[in-house]
């Protein structure tokens, strides 16, 4: 890494750093199923659409760490959102998180960050969706406690190829009966364990 990195709360200040990390894995790769990279406004819209909830992580150079959310330095961000629409899934999220440049252990880093900030909300369980192959994302989701839960064939179609996807899953807090709803995210904040 290239010196000291910090992880805090995203702001939507940080939406173009974010967009700008993000377009690559849309553009070139088969990471993403989307085929138009959002703009700045698109992401500060899905921040927004958290609603406090949902954690938007973003890593950043220490020598950044002061600014708090200018967008400058951002290396790296990582999030959670809802896993389906049904009410009975709001104890589930989904996550996702997108590096700039491979800087060695930044991904590690910030996924463990959201993943302690998911157990301390109260979340039950987390589910990565992995385009395969991708033995990168594998290792970083099962160094952080994920595990394959189940593939689905050809399910999507992009740059000319049907493409396999896999579903990791994380066990964040035991499954209580009756379920204790997550705390949002505006009220935890960034949690490191």
């Amino acid at each position: 890494m290239q010196g000291p990195i910090a992880i805090r709360a995203a702001t939507p200040a940080d939406a173009a750093a974010i967009a700008a990390i993000y377009a690559p894995y849309v553009l070139s790769g088969t990471v993403s199923f989307e085929s138009e990279a959002p703009d700045a406004r698109a992401m500060r819209a899905r921040m927004a659409a958290s609603d406090g909830l949902y954690p938007w992580l973003v890593a950043t150079t220490g020598d950044s760490k002061e600014k708090g959310g200018d967008g400058e330095g951002v290396i790296g961000y990582a999030y959670a959102g809802r896993f389906r629409d049904r009410p009975a899934y709001r104890y589930v999220v989904e996550t996702s998180i997108y590096t700039a440049g491979g800087e060695r252990g930044l991904g590690r880093l910030l996924y463990e960050a959201l993943v302690d900030t998911l157990r301390a909300q109260g979340f039950t369980q987390a589910i990565g969706v992995i385009s395969l192959p991708n033995d990168a994302s594998i290792s970083l989701h099962e160094a952080v406690g994920f595990r394959r839960g189940g593939v689905f064939r050809e399910v999507g179609f992009k740059q000319g190829r049907w493409i396999d996807v896999g579903w990791w899953q994380c066990e964040l807090n035991a499954s209580a009966i009756p379920p204790v709803e997550p705390r949002r995210f505006a009220d935890v904040g960034v949690v490191r364990d």
